[in-house]
This record gives C-alpha cells, structure tokens and sequence, in this order.
C-alpha cells in the first residue's frame, strides 16, 4: 500500500480511483467494512482504492477541549487500512486550513482534481467541508456515492466512543468483541525503576503515545508483540503505589521470554482480559506472592490463544 502525507505533492499514476473517506480511529468492524467496500468495487472497476484519513481527530483542531483520546495510533490505524487491502492511504493534516475549505472546495481539489476520484465510499453519518455541508445527499449529487449503513454488534452500533468506554472502563474483553480485536498498546521500551528484577519478575517499561487512551488502572493478561514472536504477558496499568509511583505507566511481564534486552525497541501490547483492580501491598513480599497469582492466571488464559 502506497502511503502519502497530503496531496500537494501527489501526482497520481492511476486516472480514476475509488475513494473511502474517514478518520478511522483504530479503524474497527464499521471502519473495516467501509475499506473492504471500496476495495471490493475498485476490483471491479480495475482501479486503485484510495483511503483518505486525517493525522489527528478533527476535534484536536476544531474544539480541543472535547478531542477524545485516540483509540489507536496513525501508524496502527495505517497498519489496518493495509491489513483491509487498500491501494494507497491518503493522509491529511487536518489543520485551520482544512477546516474551513468548503465543501465545494474539497470535492474539487482533493477528491477530482488530486485523488482522481470516481466513486466514493462514506458512512451513514459522513459530512464533509466546513459547517459539514457535505452531506452523503449532497455528495452523490455529485460523484456517485455508495453509503454504508452502521455495522452493528449484538445489537448495537459499533462506534469509537463505545470501544473508548468499554476500555476507559477497564472492559478490554467488551471492547474487543465490539472492536474485531483486542485493544492494543504500541510503543518504544524505556528504563523505569526496575523493582520487577528485584523480586523476579522483570517487566518492560512502554512508554506510550500521550494522546492514546489508557485502561482504567489494574491489571490485565495479553499478548506482546515483539521482534523476537508473540508471547503471553501480565499487563500492569497504575501508578504503583507500593514505591509511592508518580506518574501512570504502562508494565509488561513477559511469560517465558527468551530474547535479549528491549530497550529502545518497539513493542505492541494487546489486551485480553481483566485480572483485578490496582492494589496497595504492604511489603513487596505480597506485591510477588500476588504478581505470581496474576502470571499463573495469564498462563491459563492466554496460553490457548498462542498454541
């Protein structure tokens, strides 16, 4: 998949495209059907599948202080689109400027002009353009515009905002059902106090984008995804209030790891299951009788998962 920051510098090899336009955090059961829709028509039409997402949410620009956290990070959600078999992502910057183009505007200079666009993919409630006068009605009058009804699950709507509160919530297994895949956690491995040495269960230390959303504190069993394969892993989210912990970090213990040190490399932590609440121990004796309880059950949920 082809991968381009902006359009002002784009010069497309394709003449016609089929467009799908969103933002795409986490890119979820509702995201992904819009993609494959527009992948599965572009097959037909023998031309590219062109997925037009921003580089943050559109609230980060347009009112700050109700931006949600983001689910997932642009590189994960780039990562998914890819993973759906879209030809080219299209990524911009959703700036002041793009704010308040017009919907004319970005019909005719992004969609047409720059993305050669044929046929567009949206979701049922899409809008573009400022004011979001871009209704679906006013885009199929248009381009011809395919519009997706909501996926649902069990029921319900999938939707960002009820993945966010199921993970908010410390329900990670609620939100995989509704996402299509546990909640996951990318980022670089860094030196903390290294009190799990001490007492035998050394964890890494994963320093996260800031604007991702967090679980509520606890601890949880998943999987880590590292350069060296997957491995089961006892996941503790809080600010460790056995050493007085200052600031809310993200531990991981590796079950039967053999590789070498991680420091500074990237890994991604998945979230299965809910273990307990975060808990103030009176000594670190019972802070390891307890982590040792939290690996064995890990061990029993997550072990069928890999084998």
């Amino acid at each position: 998949m082809l991968v381009h920051f902006g359009v002002d510098l784009l010069h497309p090899e394709w003449q016609e495209a089929v467009v799908c336009i969103g933002t795409f955090d986490s890119v979820h059961r509702g995201h992904r059907a819009l993609i494959e829709r527009s992948v599965a028509i572009a097959a037909e039409e023998r031309v590219p599948s062109v997925v037009v997402t921003f580089d943050r949410h559109p609230a980060a620009t347009l009112a700050p202080e109700k931006c949600p956290p983001a689910i997932a990070t642009l590189e994960q959600n780039v990562w998914r689109m890819r993973e759906a078999g879209a030809s080219v992502c299209v990524i911009l910057a959703f700036d002041h400027h793009l704010a308040e183009m017009t919907a004319t505007d970005f019909l005719n200079h992004i969609l047409i002009n720059k993305l050669r666009a044929k046929q567009l993919v949206v979701g049922h409630d899409f809008a573009l353009g400022k004011g979001r006068e871009g209704t679906t009605d006013w885009l199929a009058q248009h381009l011809p515009t395919e519009v997706l009804e909501p996926v649902t699950h069990q029921g319900e709507r999938v939707s960002s905002s009820a993945i966010r509160r199921a993970i908010a919530e410390g329900r990670v297994a609620d939100a995989a059902e509704i996402h299509g895949r546990p909640y996951s956690v990318r980022g670089v491995v860094v030196k903390g106090q290294q009190l799990g040495r001490t007492i035998g269960f050394p964890t890494l230390n994963i320093a996260r984008s800031s604007a991702q959303i967090v679980p509520q504190d606890g601890v949880y069993a998943g999987v880590a995804h590292t350069r060296t394969g997957k491995f089961a892993a006892a996941i503790s989210v809080g600010m460790r209030p056995v050493v007085q912990g200052k600031a809310r970090t993200i531990e991981a213990y590796l079950l039967d790891y053999p590789g070498d040190e991680l420091y500074g490399q990237t890994v991604e932590v998945g979230f299965h299951h809910h273990l307990r609440d975060e808990w103030s121990f009176p000594s670190l004796e019972e802070l390891k009788v307890q982590i040792e309880r939290d690996v064995a059950e890990t061990r029993e949920r997550i072990t069928p998962i890999l084998s």
